[in-house]
């Protein structure tokens, strides 16, 4: 349904990076399969967030904004798939880090 950037700080500090990258589905078009464990926080919003990781590595795989109970985020990570279409969205952008290009891109050197 789309793909969006997020620079919260909640979302750098769960990537690990400057911001994370998540691709939204149905919930009805998902199918999830295998183990997982839960991590629930608030949202800026206030609503729960219900994020899914791997037991065995620890990388988050999903997670379910009970804002948008229809909705399912993916990492777009966990696809690893670098033709995979780019963020038509940026949220949380006054979080921004400063060399953070105008796409969520390093800004080149120079």
């Amino acid at each position: 349904m789309a793909v969006s950037l997020c620079h919260c700080l909640d979302c750098q500090k769960r990537t690990g990076s400057a911001y994370g990258i998540a691709a939204f589905f149905s919930r009805d078009r998902v199918k999830v399969s295998g183990p997982y464990g839960d991590f629930t926080r608030a949202s800026d919003s206030g609503h729960d967030v219900t994020f899914h990781f791997c037991p065995r590595c620890g990388s988050t795989v999903y997670w379910e904004p009970s804002r948008k109970p229809g909705l399912i985020a993916v990492a777009v990570g966990a696809f690893a798939d670098p033709a995979f279409p780019a963020p038509g969205k940026r949220v949380y952008t006054h979080h921004q880090h400063h060399w953070v290009g105008e796409t969520g891109e390093e800004n080149p050197p120079g």
